[in-house]
């Protein structure tokens, strides 16, 4: 479709995408909703791959906190990353969408290992491809895996689904005189510290020019209009 602006993104969805009114685990009904969006821009002739995050889950942040070693507690995040990719593979399955799941910690049981061609080759074929485990190592966030693997699978445009309809100057729930912005360059939000991406995440995709989208996505429409260049939530760029 000539008049798409984004050919393949990388979807970025936190763990709380998943959970239900009480604010933890999993609920099928968001879990749906968000199969639903995916399907219909598949559905465009976009390539789509997925990370996804763990907070509904569990938090390694949480766990340090608790006394634990950071390492393991970041493992534990990991692992719960997968729960959530298997939770939304099979909502996305459900409405007859073709999935793979590949994480970047072996279990072969459930996903398949990491492999970048092979998975440019499951969007080549039609499939969405969720990347669970997320970097693989300790000491990093689903954010910064978001950002490589856009990297490694070529993709357009990196987008962060969040809970409101871009980047504010501040939090937007707690004051209503927060300012939103339409754009912003990568040195902004690192000098602004605004809350976007985590620094690394935000360094790795300036470094490569891999523009970030932050929009909402319950919004129904948002993730549409974004792929057809309507000028939705918050884009970073280098200018």
């Amino acid at each position: 479709m000539d008049e798409l602006k984004f050919h393949r993104i990388l979807l970025k969805l936190s763990g709380e995408s998943l959970a239900g009114p009480q604010g933890f685990g999993i609920d099928a009904q968001r879990a749906l909703e968000i199969a639903l969006r995916v399907k219909d821009v598949r559905e465009m002739g976009v390539d789509v791959a997925i990370v996804i995050g763990a907070g509904n889950l569990w938090r390694g942040k949480g766990g340090t906190n608790m006394g634990m070693d950071r390492a393991t507690a970041d493992y534990m995040g990991m692992l719960a990353t997968v729960m959530n990719a298997l939770a939304l593979m099979d909502a996305l399955e459900s409405q007859g969408v073709m999935v793979r799941v590949q994480s970047a910690i072996e279990m072969r049981s459930v996903a398949e290992p990491y492999i970048r061609r092979r998975a440019i080759r499951h969007m080549e074929k039609g499939r969405v491809v969720i990347f669970g485990g997320g970097t693989g190592n300790p000491f990093f966030s689903t954010d910064t895996a978001a950002a490589l693997r856009a990297m490694e699978i070529g993709a357009d445009v990196l987008i962060k689904a969040t809970q409101v309809d871009g980047v504010y100057d501040s939090d937007p729930k707690r004051n209503p005189d927060a300012v939103r912005f339409d754009h912003l360059t990568y040195i902004d939000v690192l000098n602004r510290h605004l809350a976007v991406m985590d620094s690394t995440a935000i360094s790795l995709c300036m470094d490569n020019k891999l523009p970030i989208m932050v929009m909402n996505m319950a919004d129904p429409d948002s993730l549409r209009k974004a792929l057809m260049g309507e000028p939705v939530g918050t884009l970073v760029t280098t200018e």
